[in-house]
């Protein structure tokens, strides 16, 4: 579990391509500092296992359903990257309940200076829209941000100059693809309040044993 605060911005030292998947060697200081091989380290708001690691620099393998749903597979030698580690059970909840595993990306449509803020507006589709509320949590590029706008075809973040400072959001530019994690708690909610499936039912009224016939003999 990750909180959606950026501890420091890496550096992608090299990609290994495969068939679909890739391994990618990523240059970092401060997330090395009490890892060990097979922590969970968020790139970009994708969580990643450490697989090997020196004095200055960490891999991972991303496979091929990574590759498909986030924009990890357009990374290449030099791109700045967003980095987390897992949250230890003892830390600080300064952010949102952020799990790592990406619903999709969006993509960036403005970025306007606004004094002394600066407006992101992200394109996304309706799958994803659906989940993104006003005043709600969203996770872009693994850094947690609060909803200002949000409608059927895009939403907007106001974001202050040290979130753009300390982050790589500083490197996007219109066009650019940026991952979207949306607020787990709606998903939840959206699949308990859900019907439940006809095959339950049936079995449920099978265990009760409560018939029209028994009804009527007890008087109902």
């Amino acid at each position: 579990m990750f909180t959606g605060l950026i501890e420091e911005v890496g550096t992608i030292q090299s990609v290994r391509h495969g068939a679909r998947s890739c391994v990618l060697t990523i240059g970092c200081r401060t997330v090395l500092e009490g890892s060990q091989i097979g922590d969970s380290i968020a790139v970009n708001g994708v969580c990643l296992t450490v697989t090997s690691m020196g004095g200055s620099y960490y891999t991972a393998d991303v496979m091929a359903e990574t590759m498909n749903r986030s924009s990890l597979g357009q990374l290449s030698t030099g791109a700045k990257v967003n980095l987390e580690r897992a949250m230890p059970a003892n830390g600080r909840f300064g952010g949102h309940i952020v799990s790592g595993h990406i619903d999709g990306t969006g993509t960036v449509q403005s970025i306007e200076p606004d004094d002394n803020a600066v407006w992101y507006t992200i394109a996304a589709k309706a799958d994803l829209l659906r989940y993104i509320v006003e005043k709600g949590s969203i996770t872009i590029d693994g850094i947690s941000l609060t909803v200002a706008y949000v409608d059927d075809h895009c939403f907007k973040v106001s974001i202050i100059p040290h979130t753009q400072q300390v982050t790589a959001l500083h490197d996007r530019k219109v066009g650019d693809i940026v991952n979207l994690e949306c607020d787990i708690i709606g998903k939840y909610v959206e699949k308990l309040m859900r019907p439940a499936p006809a095959a339950e039912e049936q079995e449920t009224k099978k265990e009760s044993g409560i018939t029209e016939d028994f009804l009527k003999k007890y008087g109902f």
